[in-house]
C-alpha cells in the first residue's frame, strides 16, 4: 500500500531519524520539511531512490505550510518541528510560543486535505516536577509552567479537540531524553561525550543527583514507526523513553569510563528552573510496541561514539 507522508522538522535529530526509517519502505513517499533554524541539512539521507524530497519550509508560516500540504495528498503527518532544548527554550520563550500557531496550521490543513492521522512529538516536560513515579500517560498530572511544556500541552489539547470536532485521528508521543548519532551537541548526552573525547572538563549543574532516563534513538524510532505500520494507539498518548533511571553524575562517570577519558567533573550552580529532580516514564506501551529488548545505556553510548555523528 502506497503512503505519502509529511515529516515536519525532518532535519532535526529525531525527525531525521524517522525519515531514515520511513524511507526504508519503498511504499512510502516522504516529504521532509524544515526551516533549518536548528535543523541541519547534513542529517538528511545521503542517497535518494526517488521516495523522499526535502523542502525548506517554516511550518509556523501559513503560506509556507499551506503550499506543501495542498500540493500533496498526504496520508500521514509526523509533526516534529519545534524549538527544543531547555536552555534555548528558556532564553527564547516567544519563539517557543509561536509553535502553537504552527500546530494549529498543521491540524487545520490536515483536516481539510484528507490526512488520516497526525503523529505529534510532545515531551516529558509536560509532566513538570511529577508527583508520580514512574510517570504514567493517563494518571500523572501535567503541571509544568515552562513555555516549552505549555506549548506541548496545548498541542495535545488541540489534537484531542480536533478529533472530537472534526474526527481527525492522532497519536501523541511524549518523548523522554532520546540520544544517539546525529544529536546536536547542546544536549547533555552529546555534550558529555564531546567533552570526554576531547579531555575537557565535564560540567554538571548542581550536585548531579537529578535523575533522567536515556532512550537510544533506534528504540524511539522503531516504537513510533510501529504505531503507523500496525495501526496502533489511535487517539492515544504513548511515553517514548527508557525506564533505566540514572543520575546525571552517574552518566558523566559512565561516559568517562567508556571513553577512557581523563576529563574531570566540574559542578556548576544549579539551574534556576527547568532542571527537574527526577524523571522516569511508565513505558509499558512502548515495550509492547518495540517487541524486543531495549538498547542498554552503555551500548548506546558506544554506538553513538562509534558513529562519529554527534557534532551537529
Amino acid at each position: 500500500m502506497k503512503r505519502t507522508i509529511l515529516v515536519t522538522g525532518g532535519a532535526g535529530f529525531i525527525g531525521s531519524c524517522m525519515v531514515d526509517k520511513l524511507i526504508e519502505d519503498p511504499n512510502n513517499f516522504v516529504v521532509v520539511i524544515d526551516n533549518l533554524s536548528t535543523g541541519n541539512i547534513k542529517r538528511l539521507p545521503t542517497e535518494n531512490n526517488g521516495n523522499w524530497k526535502f523542502i525548506k519550509c517554516n511550518s509556523n508560516e501559513y503560506r509556507d505550510i499551506a503550499a506543501v500540504l495542498t500540493s500533496y495528498k498526504f496520508d500521514y503527518v509526523f509533526h516534529y518541528a519545534a524549538v527544543v532544548g531547555v536552555k534555548r527554550t528558556l532564553e527564547h520563550p516567544v519563539s517557543v510560543l509561536s509553535d502553537i500557531q504552527g500546530i494549529k496550521y498543521i491540524l487545520d490543513l490536515s483536516k481539510n486535505t484528507g490526512v488520516k492521522r497526525v503523529f505529534f512529538s510532545s515531551s516529558s516536560e509536560v509532566y513538570g516536577e511529577p508527583f508520580e513515579h514512574p510517570q504514567n500517560e493517563m494518571t500523572t498530572p501535567l503541571n509544568s509552567r515552562l513555555p516549552y511544556a505549555v506549548v506541548k500541552n496545548v498541542g495535545e489539547a488541540f489534537l484531542r479537540s480536533y478529533k472530537q470536532e472534526f474526527d481527525l485521528d492522532y497519536t501523541i508521543f511524549r518523548f523522554f531524553n532520546t540520544y544517539g548519532p546525529k544529536q546536536s551537541s547542546d544536549f547533555v548526552m552529546t555534550r558529555f561525550i564531546k567533552s570526554a573525547l576531547s579531555g575537557e572538563n565535564i560540567t554538571v549543574y548542581g550536585d548531579g543527583a537529578q535523575t533522567r532516563t536515556f532512550c537510544y534513538r533506534n528504540d524511539n524510532i522503531d516504537a513510533c514507526a510501529c504505531t503507523l505500520y500496525n495501526d496502533l494507539h489511535l487517539n492515544d498518548t504513548v511515553n517514548i523513553g527508557s525506564d533505566h533511571e540514572v543520575t546525571i553524575l552517574e552518566l558523566a562517570k559512565l561516559i568517562i569510563q567508556v571513553t577512557g577519558s581523563k576529563s574531570k567533573i566540574i559542578h556548576l550552580p544549579a539551574l534556576a528552573e527547568g532542571d527537574m529532580s527526577r524523571r522516569k516514564p511508565d513505558i509499558a506501551k512502548m515495550k509492547s510496541l518495540l517487541g524486543r529488548s531495549m538498547t542498554k545505556l552503555e551500548e548506546g553510548i558506544k554506538l553513538t561514539i562509534e558513529s562519529g555523528q554527534y557534532y551537529y
